[in-house]
Formats: C-alpha cells, sequence, structure tokens
C-alpha cells in the first residue's frame, strides 16, 4: 500500500514538474469548458455519425442499414440538394448586402461623438433580439392584406392591390435575406470599429498632409487594415448563415412548395417529422444529411481559407 501511494506522489510530481504550476492552474480552469464541450460538443457529434447508419424513428427498435440513408440523400432526394442550392443563394445575397453596409457604417461612426454613440447602439439592438422574433415581425409586415409594407405602399399610390410577397421564391427569398442582414449587420459593424480603432492616427495625418482623398484613403490605408479581421468574419459569417433555420422556421417555413427551404431546416423536419411526406421521426437520415451538411461546411471552410491565404 505504502509502496503505491509513492508511487503515486512520484507520478503527480513528475506531472508537475511537467506542467509546471501555472500550467497545472491553467488546466484546471479550463477542465469545466473541456468537459462541458466534450459533454454538448463532442457527445451529440459521436451520436448523430453513430445514428447515420441506422433507420430509426425513436420508437421502434434501430436498424442498422449501412449506407442506405447516404445513398438516399445522392440518389433519391432531391429536395435535400435544392435545399442545399437555395441556402447558398441566400447566404451569397446576404454577406454580399451585410458586410458592404456594416463596413460603411462602421467607418461613418467611427468618430467619437454623441450622436454617433447613439447610431451604434441602435444598429446594434437587431443582434440582442431573438431570432424568431425577427421573423415574426417581418411576417407581419409584409402580411399580404394588413402588413405594414403594402398598407405603405397602396396609401402612396405606388400598388393598386395587396402583393403576395411570400407567393413566390424570389420575393419569400428576398424577405428572408433582409431579415437577416437587419438581425447580424450590427455585430460586424462593432467588429469593424473595434479593427478601425486599432489603426494608427499617423497613418491617416501622414496621407492628410500628401493630400490623398478620403477615397484613397479607405482604399489603401483603412481596408488593407482591415483585411485580417474581415476574413475571419467572412468565414465566421459564412458558417453561421449556412446554419440559419429558425428564420426561415417562421417567416417562411419553406414555403411556397418548399422552395424557401434552407438546408438546416430541412434537416429538422425529418428529425421531427415537420412537414414531411412519413409522419414518423427519422432520426437515422436526418443524422446522415447532417454529415453530409457538416461535410459541406468543411469543404466550404477549407476552400475559404485556401482562396484567402496570403
Amino acid at each position: 500500500m505504502k509502496t503505491e501511494m509513492v508511487i503515486s506522489r512520484t507520478r503527480t510530481g513528475r506531472l508537475r514538474g511537467l506542467l509546471g504550476k501555472d500550467g497545472t492552474q491553467a488546466y484546471l480552469m479550463l477542465l469545466p469548458m473541456l468537459i462541458g464541450f466534450a459533454f454538448f460538443t463532442i457527445y451529440p457529434m459521436l451520436w448523430l455519425m453513430n445514428w447515420a447508419f441506422y433507420d430509426y424513428d425513436g420508437i421502434t427498435e434501430a436498424r442498422f442499414i449501412g449506407l442506405d440513408n447516404f445513398v438516399r440523400a445522392f440518389t433519391r432526394d432531391p429536395g435535400y440538394w435544392a435545399a442545399l442550392g437555395n441556402t447558398f443563394i441566400i447566404v451569397a445575397a446576404k454577406l454580399a448586402i451585410e458586410f458592404p453596409l456594416a463596413l460603411l457604417l462602421a467607418v461613418q461612426l467611427n468618430k467619437a461623438t454623441k450622436i454617433n454613440a447613439l447610431f451604434r447602439t441602435a444598429f446594434f439592438v437587431p443582434t440582442i433580439v431573438s431570432t424568431a422574433v425577427i421573423g415574426l415581425v417581418f411576417f407581419l409586415m409584409f402580411e399580404p392584406y394588413q402588413g405594414i409594407v403594402n398598407l405603405l405602399l397602396q396609401d402612396i399610390g405606388l400598388m393598386k392591390t395587396s402583393v403576395e410577397w411570400f407567393g413566390s421564391k424570389a420575393t419569400a427569398n428576398a424577405i428572408i435575406v433582409i431579415a437577416s442582414v437587419w438581425s447580424n449587420f450590427g455585430i460586424n459593424m462593432v467588429f469593424f470599429l473595434m479593427g478601425l480603432q486599432t489603426i494608427p492616427r499617423e497613418l491617416y495625418e501622414c496621407a492628410e498632409i500628401d493630400g490623398v482623398t478620403r477615397w484613397q484613403r479607405f482604399a489603401y490605408i483603412t481596408f488593407p487594415m482591415l483585411r485580417p479581421i474581415m476574413k475571419v468574419l467572412l468565414m465566421l459569417a459564412i458558417i453561421g448563415s449556412m446554419k440559419m433555420a429558425d428564420l426561415v422556421l417562421v417567416l417562411t417555413n419553406g414555403q411556397p412548395g418548399g422552395k424557401t427551404e434552407v438546408v438546416m431546416t430541412y434537416v429538422f423536419k425529418f428529425f421531427f417529422s415537420y412537414g414531411v411526406a412519413d409522419s414518423m421521426n427519422q432520426f437515422g437520415y436526418a443524422s446522415s444529411l447532417a454529415v453530409i451538411t457538416a461535410i459541406v461546411l468543411a469543404i466550404v471552410t477549407a476552400v475559404y481559407y485556401k482562396l484567402t491565404k496570403d
């Protein structure tokens, strides 16, 4: 017994010697986060990957079917690929508006004045509002009969009758893009503001002495200095936008006819038998779709990293 205690103390002492006092404290402080990460991220991922090879509805006994779920996704489910394509369209349109808008506002509001502080707060507020609430607000705004947009356009004489904004893929997708931009541009504006405030003022002073115009200052000083933070923000925005679900569920629920479905709402509906042909939950098939989506996201991220690598 004493021998085992001596060996244990010796091993502990060696470990402390390797890590050092500060290293041991750092790992102990990280331990709760690592446990949470393992329990709430790693375990669900492994669970998902496991059930992707099963036919399972949560009630009857699970049946191992190998790669059948993946074969079904690639050969017999055009709806998934249509949803994935629509996701890319929405993400591209969203980021094409959101990032220039956030950067423009950040440049305009960079000076520390009271009115700028007020506008910064106002533009940031949508970021802290629930996405589901934002979806409901925009749905009520564009509601075909009592929506404020239709009523306003009719009052000023631009329209004679109400428009069914959610009746076509183009207008419904446009509303999703507008709502998503309104929800997220504020946080990107704040990050751009933080980046702007790290640029040395001496660079602008030298440029002013040389007679450089405001546009030239932006093109040759501001934009290049913001490129590192812009690359990170754009990558995070692409990944976050690809995972969009709650906004679409509340705003259009994939209608009309599934044309505004995005990839995560499509997967969600198979997980919970929400609006799909079969009435039972399809955990196995939904898991396989989620795995495919994760692979697509990994490929998109890798391509983006390759294209933006200096």
